[in-house]
């Protein structure tokens, strides 16, 4: 050998060699982030511990969050004679628990399909039907034939909260902990403050819990689905992530938001497999299956799968509802859809919008199907759709909210600001609901989880003109809440406030929807450099 021991230890020992061993650990503690140093990290008492661990921690934090959305009103409470989505999902439960499958969708003398009649697809009524079975055991008064409309018992109000609670126990939790751990792995385990982070931006994420367990709905069945679904194609689980949207689709039609990003992405994967063909028929073959499964009660004839499907398009209560933030509800102060077309033409136009704005989106998946833009497509179509698609409800902001806390970290400004004004849209019907106590108490929980310190997010700071405008609309943001609170509108103009609330809205939706597809086509390009310096080596 060459060196001698003595030789070495003078190589150790020398200063400058000293000096530049402890630069390099300095640097290395501080690239490895906020938890090298547990005594200044906020995440630090979670993320020593093992993912079951920190994830139970969360999970129980945001299950003590749902339980106090719970103790105040809900839709339509005290209020008949049709009360409001409460007594929609109570009036399923007692359909199916009374009648046969066949008559579930079926206009009757038993089944007034003018009194909230199912409207959503077979997976909607089997979960009413399972939860009909709990409440009929413990209060069978709650789901009886006729005599339980309006039913607002004690104890049918605590079941009702509990299927709630139990169905996001039971599928949106487990399904984000499969996302955060399919998104994380094979990152360094530094990433555990962020993965502590984005899991409370999904769990917590306000507008759920102010609709699920405070106007009171289900959506985080079918938005637990969907995310199962996502996570397993993004651990390239296609088949498997095609029948879990394919049940999504089959509990609210409106997953379908999703379906040109899902259809995009897997049909770029597929051609670009050795048996294409043969890739797409296992994704047909399976989509066809669960389908075939979920709808089988209603196969037996072609009036009954009709009856069921004339029930998923409500068509006649024209192109939108109430102060939805979307096209056809802003632009009405312009142009007044409803009364100068039909509801052929406005079907036709809806769906040419609809299609037109999600094309780009498709386009750059099935060209460059990459797991990025898997994430950022699945925002941009549902933005998309919620923007021109026909009757669409303010709750529908739900569904490119999701998408959007998946890309938390590497799009912080977007996802906050998606955040905030899909509240401020949906803050009418929220203060209807009497829910503006904790609709106000999310919003700060939110802003202070947001930003917590201890997680690296894009690191980009907004310029000048950026923060600007940001700071402007927030101001405009809060004006509005504090206006609509505060002063009665002119007895001329009743919905005054919500018209300029809805407008306002709709701006930022745009906005962002220009920026996001922008942000998507650009990975396009970055995907062609590094192919072509794979090529060049």
């Amino acid at each position: 050998m060459n060196d001698c021991p003595s030789e070495k230890n003078h190589t150790l020992l020398n200063p400058k060699t000293l000096l530049r061993v402890t630069n390099a650990v300095h640097q290395t503690n501080t690239a490895a982030g906020p938890e090298s140093d547990p005594n200044t990290n906020i995440w630090s008492f979670i993320t020593t511990r093992s993912t079951s661990s920190w994830f139970l921690c969360i999970s129980l934090f945001a299950v003590l969050i749902r339980l106090a959305v719970a103790l105040h009103p809900y839709s339509g409470a005290h209020t008949p004679p049709m009360f409001g989505d409460y007594e929609a999902q109570r009036h399923w439960m007692e359909i199916t628990v009374n009648l046969p499958v066949k008559d579930w969708y079926r206009n009757s003398t038993v089944n007034d399909l003018g009194y909230w009649g199912l409207d959503y697809p077979p997976l909607t009524a089997y979960q009413s039907y399972f939860h009909g079975i709990l409440l009929e055991f413990f209060d069978p008064a709650s789901v009886a034939l006729f005599t339980s409309r309006g039913y607002e018992s004690y104890i049918g109000k605590l079941l009702m909260r509990w299927t709630v609670l139990m169905s996001d126990l039971m599928i949106f939790f487990p399904a984000v902990l499969y996302f955060i751990t399919v998104y994380y792995s094979g990152k360094t385990t530094g990433d555990r403050s962020n993965m502590a982070w984005h899991t409370l931006m999904i769990l917590l994420n306000p507008c759920i819990i102010l609709i699920d367990h405070g106007h009171f709905q289900y959506n985080c069945i079918s938005l637990g689905l969907t995310l199962a679904a996502i996570a397993a194609i993004l651990s390239d689980r296609n088949l498997v992530g095609s029948m879990l949207f394919c049940l999504a689709l089959n509990h609210k039609q409106m997953s379908a938001y999703y379906a040109p990003a899902f259809f995009g992405y897997l049909l770029g994967k597929s051609v670009r497999r050795k048996n294409p063909i043969l890739e797409i028929l296992k994704l047909g073959f399976v989509v066809l299956c669960t389908f075939a499964l979920v709808w089988w009660p209603y196969l037996h004839s072609m009036d009954a799968s009709l009856e069921v499907l004339s029930r998923l398009a409500p068509f006649e209560r024209g192109i939108y509802e109430d102060y939805v933030a979307n096209f056809w509800c802003a632009t009405s102060v312009v142009v007044k859809w409803k009364r100068l077309f039909s509801t052929q033409l406005l079907k036709l136009l809806s769906l040419t919008a609809t299609v037109s704005a999600c094309i780009p989106s498709m386009i750059q998946l099935i060209w460059s199907p990459t797991k990025r833009g898997f994430l950022q497509g699945l925002l941009n179509c549902s933005l998309s759709f919620y923007l021109f698609s026909f009757q669409v409800h303010e709750k529908s902001i739900l569904l490119p909210l999701l998408p959007a806390s998946f890309l938390a970290l590497e799009e912080p400004f977007i996802f906050r600001w998606l955040m905030y004004n899909a509240l401020l849209s949906m803050f009418p019907l929220l203060r209807r609901d009497g829910l503006v106590l904790p609709y106000a108490a999310l919003y700060g929980l939110f802003i202070l989880l947001y930003h917590a310190p201890g997680v690296r997010k894009d690191a980009r700071k907004p310029d000048f003109y950026s923060s600007v405008l940001e700071s402007s609309a927030f101001a405009c943001s809060l004006f509005l809440h504090i206006i609509y609170l505060t002063i009665t509108p002119p007895d001329k103009y009743p919905f005054l406030f919500e018209a300029v609330i809805m407008i306002f809205c709709f701006s930022q939706f745009v906005l962002s929807s220009i920026y996001l597809n922008t942000k998507q086509w650009a990975l396009s390009k970055s995907s062609t450099q590094v192919d072509a310096r794979k090529k060049s080596l």
